[in-house]
């Protein structure tokens, strides 16, 4: 095969990502709805939890002086002194109050008031009481405008207790509403956190199943072109970027703008002053942002670039392994691998600095603040135009605020690196298999084995034919044998049988029926192929010989094990067919993996079987059983055999000779050897190395 440079990157995606994305979307959109509304409750939740604790402030922590209305006992909230009272009222209704002032650190009664006097009373404590005329242990006297003096007695604890019982009671009621929005905060949240997680999960899930289904289509000129680590790299790392995206960012980004939204409306509408000066450091909220985003996606893709060429180096070196310690080449490899880990951990480290240099500074901003509010708040409270539980919901509210800007900054350049990947996920979606089956493709009932190639030109990459104008039949049964030097073109005659790859001209027949016409999956599960370079998955014997097709029972499986002499090893295997076997099948010898290609072959009962240098791993007693046992296999089955060992395909029907992608000579072993031409030197030059080769 022609050498074919491996791409490290796949070709950009131009189409609209997130309309794409929006479509894995879909099928889970009643969920994303359900989620979105939970997350509105939440905010909610989050808004009205500092204007409860507001409330439970200024109307019954700080609620001393609210006025006291003396009614009848069925609308009295508690009893005192004889009198039956209440605060909630409605001043039309009512004739005489009661009023509780603070002087001197020590609450004070006063009882039967006007509606004229309890205006001076209030007047005066929220401005400081200064106009005592008289004060005794227990009495305070306070002359109101027109020169009347009211009379105020000094409230033990006992009295106060009474007095405020409804205070009390209200601070209870609003402590109940607040553990219970807590309750349904926590519980929807937990609710929402859950199906976002999980819907997540299904779509990760769909995307993977689809990404390894698409690329298990695509044709093996692909896997020339691209690196193992590359596109491995897209169906683990990127795919999992995306996890995060689906599961928080998406329906976050809203619930933060809401948040925001809610937020800055609620401050406007309780103190503009005070809005206006937490608005005043958005500015270099934004412009942080702004920054940090451009900073941390340049960076982010940097990173990812890193991760995927550490990958690409990985997979390669890990693969030959063996081949850098029988060279011995492990400390320059490690070097290599250290360059580009050390690479890779530069830029983490600058992608760590960006989110360690943005969050801190937000967070001083959000500080800054709250100091002014506190500083400015204070004034405005102890002027008497504001409230301490308005003062408290600003405090709350501006971390509140900062923290979802903050956070949507966050979001974005994750959106953004999720798209990043989202992008490579969808150019190797795109990418078209360069072996296009037709819409109706022909399916005879059966295939017989019949192969054809008419003037057959074929090259890997551009002009640089590895087979020039071949041409040749084999009929249904016969036993053909391809041989020439390497690079003959051999293994690509073998490859074009099973369509792996498209001929540039010429035509190539099955049955009488170009391949292009015929549906792939006839066509190869017709065909059964062993390789030189056998692999072995991770998994029980039995599971490598049959591939995942449960329709291939355990005497089947036996029995094309008997077939190929692989039984008698399998069974001295301590769990025999049960016995796993590691990756690549390291804990078998060469000949043992080989037997066990062997019969994962036969066992399909395949019309053709093609065997490319089927028995050179395999020690000359293995190979004579296994011959045996072809003899009788291949009967009633087109066989095509590459091999260089000439002793193994003698039997032949025919022998095909090519040479620099020609066919030169074709004939039977014994004809061939009548003729000096390559066949023949080929044949004594492995006599004669037969000869001086060692005994063993």
């Amino acid at each position: 095969m022609a050498k074919i440079e491996k791409e490290t990157v796949i070709t950009s995606y131009s189409g609209s990502v997130f309309k794409r994305l929006f479509g894995y979307m879909k099928p889970y959109l009643g969920k994303f709805i359900l989620a979105i509304v939970m997350i509105l409750a939440v905010t909610v939740f989050a808004i009205v939890k500092p204007i409860l604790i507001a409330r439970a402030i200024d109307t019954y922590i700080e609620g001393y002086d609210r006025t006291y209305a003396i009614v009848d006992e069925a609308n009295a909230d508690l009893s005192y002194n004889g009198l039956f009272l209440t605060k909630d009222f409605e001043e039309n209704q009512v004739f005489s109050y009661c009023q509780i002032v603070l002087y001197d650190d020590n609450y004070y009664y006063f009882e039967n008031l006007d509606a004229r006097q309890v205006q001076v009373l209030v007047k005066q404590n929220d401005e400081g009481i200064k106009k005592v005329i008289a004060q005794t242990k227990n009495i305070i006297e306070i002359a109101d405008e027109n020169g009347n003096v009211l009379q105020g007695k000094l409230l033990l604890k006992e009295d106060l207790k009474v007095l405020r019982s409804s205070d009390y009671k209200g601070i209870f009621i609003i402590g109940m509403i607040y553990l219970i929005v807590l309750a349904l905060n926590a519980l929807i949240d937990s609710a929402q956190s859950y199906i976002l997680l999980i819907t997540g999960q299904n779509i990760i899930y769909d995307m993977r199943n689809q990404l390894f289904k698409h690329v298990s289509s695509l044709s093996l000129r692909f896997f020339d072109t691209h690196a193992v680590g590359q596109i491995d790299t897209r169906i683990t790392n990127d795919v999992e970027a995306l996890n995060r995206m689906f599961s928080h960012i998406l329906v976050n980004l809203i619930r933060n703008f809401i948040m925001i939204l809610g937020f800055a409306l609620v401050m406007l509408g309780l103190n503009s002053r005070l809005a206006i000066i937490v608005f005043i450091y958005l500015p270099v909220i934004f412009i942080l942002t702004y920054y940090f985003r451009k900073i941390s996606r340049s960076v982010y893709r940097v990173v990812r670039t890193k991760i995927t060429q550490l990958n690409i180096f990985l997979s390669e070196h890990i693969s030959g392994m063996k081949l850098i310690q029988i060279f011995a080449r492990e400390k320059e490899k490690f070097a290599q691998f250290e360059e580009k880990s050390d690479d890779l951990y530069k830029n983490r480290i600058k992608e760590l600095f960006v989110y360690a240099f943005f969050r801190p500074i937000t967070s001083l901003i959000a500080n800054l603040a709250i100091v002014a509010i506190v500083y400015k708040g204070a004034h405005y409270v102890l002027s008497g135009t504001l409230t301490v539980g308005v003062l408290y919901i600003f405090v709350s509210y501006i971390r509140s605020f900062f923290w979802p800007i903050q956070e949507m900054a966050e979001q974005f350049s994750t959106l953004q690196n999720a798209f990043a990947s989202a992008e490579k996920i969808f150019t190797l979606l795109d990418e078209k298999s360069k072996i296009e089956e037709i819409a109706n493709p022909i399916k005879p009932k059966k295939i017989k084995g019949k192969i054809e190639f008419k003037n057959v030109w074929f090259a890997y990459e551009s002009e640089n034919y590895v087979l020039k104008d071949v041409s040749f039949v084999i009929e249904p049964g016969q036993k053909v044998a391809f041989v020439g030097a390497t690079g003959a073109g051999k293994s690509s005659i073998l490859n074009l049988i099973g369509r792996y790859y498209d001929i540039q001209q010429g035509e190539i027949l099955i049955d009488d029926i170009n391949i292009k016409e015929m549906s792939l999956k006839q066509i190869r599960k017709a065909i059964g192929q062993v390789q030189q370079d056998v692999f072995i998955f991770t998994g029980d014997v039995k599971s490598n010989i049959r591939l995942l097709n449960e329709d291939i029972t355990i005497d089947q499986i036996k029995q094309a094990a008997k077939a190929v002499n692989a039984h008698q090893f399998i069974e001295s295997l301590p769990n025999k067919y049960d016995e796993m076997l590691t990756e690549r099948g390291t804990n078998l010898s060469f000949g043992q993996r080989q037997l066990l290609s062997f019969a994962r072959t036969l066992v399909i009962n395949p019309t053709i079987l093609v065997m490319d240098e089927a028995t050179a791993n395999i020690d000359t007693e293995t190979e004579l059983l296994i011959q045996e046992a072809l003899k009788t296999l291949m009967e009633g089955r087109t066989t095509i055999m590459v091999a260089h060992r000439l002793s193994t395909i003698q039997h032949a029907d025919n022998i095909i000779v090519l040479d620099n992608g020609n066919i030169v000579e074709s004939g039977t072993h014994q004809k061939l050897l009548t003729q000096d031409g390559i066949y023949k030197k080929l044949y004594e030059l492995q006599k004669y190395d037969d000869k001086i080769k060692p005994s063993k």
